[in-house]
């Protein structure tokens, strides 16, 4: 019988030298996607980036949620929180010389609104019931406290501010830029108090002053904006609330926009459920696990412990603790000190580093 030469022949020889890939050293071969193994993610991932600097920061504009965004959460925290706060005090408003109990609750209820709603949004965002708890009661007595203190401070400036104008610029009204501009001043100290309860739910002095930096601008233009429409509304009601609205969602873009250009160190999400969020690390010590009281909550995923890691900074430099599985750069590590740039792989979840400066 004669042999088909299209048919493969395999002999001894050949099987013998067939070569294995050797695992990495003193680690078993993982199977394919297994808890704390690296390789490809396909829920929540953000596909196509190389790892690396470039890759990194190609990344943070590339994918991931839209919402998970802070500017983007925390602009439509503080629309919401300002419109209900509109909502409720509106009815006993009067515009005039009476004043009723929507007069004098109106602001200091807008300042407490808008500070639970920032403190409160961003651990909704990261999935930690536990953490937004706690921060909104602080929020709330730190909002209610330091609402009637900066409104008497707001409203001392506010007039102050007007009496100086009216001596000096004939027939001074609200059609005025100069008024505008008192206003935006006065509203600027609202939008401080939102910014220190921010800082103070979030238990970082740096977080604090980001804060209070986005709440002055934010609220400024909330303020400098609230005339000019009550002149094209051609009513207090209407201006009132377009403008407390632009006032709660311009200060929370504005925190969000300042946290993130004055950032120094951060881990961004680029795979898992929290794809296009990124943590700014603003604490000496920075927690990664499955317990909601961590800085890092990693939830969804049960092969990661309670404390999974923990970032140090130590100096300029940021050191990684692994206590549980964790890759770096595909490779298991328990110590290393980071670079910019580097991916980091714990369960189903991939972070990688950035810092403004890397330090050698």
């Amino acid at each position: 019988m004669n042999e088909d030469p299209e048919k493969i022949r395999i002999t001894t020889d050949d099987l013998a030298g067939v070569q294995v890939d050797a695992p990495w050293p003193g680690v078993s071969t993982p199977p394919p996607n297994a808890a704390g193994a690296p390789g490809p993610r396909q829920w929540g991932t953000i596909s196509g980036v190389a790892p690396g600097p470039a890759g990194a920061l190609a990344a943070e504009g590339a994918g991931g949620s839209f919402f998970l965004k802070s500017w983007v959460y925390l602009g439509i925290a503080g629309f919401v929180a300002a419109f209900l706060a509109w909502a409720l005090c509106e009815p006993g408003f009067i515009d005039g010389e009476r004043q009723r109990w929507g007069n004098y609750l109106i602001f200091p209820l807008l300042i407490t609104a808008i500070s639970v709603a920032f403190a409160v949004a961003e651990s909704l965002v990261e999935r930690s019931v536990q953490k937004a708890i706690a921060r909104g009661l602080l929020a709330l007595l730190l909002g209610i406290v330091l609402g009637f203190v900066f409104y008497f401070i707001a409203n001392v400036l506010y007039s102050v501010g007007l009496s100086i104008f009216a001596q000096n610029i004939p027939e001074f009204s609200p059609s005025h830029p100069a008024w505008w501009l008192v206003r935006a001043c006065a509203w600027m100290v609202f939008g401080v108090t939102g910014g220190i309860v921010y800082g103070i739910a979030g238990q970082s002095g740096k977080k604090c002053l980001y804060g209070v930096l986005g709440g002055m601008l934010g609220a400024g233009i909330g303020g400098f904006l609230f005339d000019p429409i009550a002149l094209l509304t051609h009513g207090g009601a209407a201006s009132r609330c377009i403008g407390m609205m632009i006032f709660g969602a311009s200060t929370g873009l504005a925190i969000g926009f300042v946290e993130s250009a004055l950032k120094n160190r951060w881990l961004y999400v680029s795979g898992g459920p929290l794809a296009g969020k990124q943590f700014i690390l603003y604490k000496p010590l920075t927690r990664l696990g499955s317990e909601q009281a961590s800085e890092i909550y990693l939830f969804k995923d049960l092969s990661i412990a309670p404390t999974h890691a923990t970032i140090e900074l130590r100096g300029p430099h940021a050191a990684l603790l692994a206590t549980g599985p964790t890759f770096l750069g595909g490779q298991p590590v328990s110590q290393r000190v980071l670079r910019s740039g580097d991916v980091i792989q714990i369960g189903r979840y991939t972070f990688q580093y950035q810092e403004k400066q890397a330090h050698g």
